[in-house]
């Protein structure tokens, strides 16, 4: 998880919002994104672009037994790309109210599909959203000083 946080902070330097996710088996990291939405691509989020890095490295798109860490509760795109790579377990930080897919608004997981992953939330959660409410709040300082 700590190499997400790292990777959200390129990002936030980058000017994008602060989200990272790395796809890990058995200690290899096999892919690794964060968010490029600013970029101009609505489905830039991190967890699609380490899923798909992780893929494209092994030449599959079965993620059985790998592990992704992401600093924000998955949306419920990157709920479905989940599912449909197979990835066993899931490790997020903060919880998102507005869009999370796992726990807060919707309950992606819990319905019966034929893959559920394990899921652990919360986890570094306070420096993760620590990480969004700086970059929004020097977003908002930045509009006001152009106004």
């Amino acid at each position: 998880m700590r190499g997400a946080l790292a990777l959200a902070d390129e990002a936030a330097r980058l000017g994008e919002v602060p989200v990272a996710a790395i796809v890990v088996h058995q200690g290899e990291v096999l892919g690794r994104g964060f968010n490029r939405k600013e970029s101009g691509d609505p489905t830039a989020h991190a967890e699609m672009i380490a899923i798909r890095e992780a893929a494209a490295r092994i030449g599959d798109w079965r993620l059985h037994e790998t592990t992704l860490y992401t600093t924000l509760e998955p949306c419920l795109m990157c709920a479905g790309a989940i599912l449909q790579a197979r990835v066993g377990r899931i490790v997020y930080g903060a919880a998102d109210p507005k869009f999370g897919a796992v726990e807060s608004l919707l309950r992606v997981f819990e319905r019966p599909w034929n893959h559920r992953p394990q899921i652990d939330g919360g986890v570094l959660a306070a420096e993760s959203a620590q990480r969004l409410r700086a970059f929004f709040a020097e977003r908002r300082k930045t509009a006001d000083n152009k106004a």
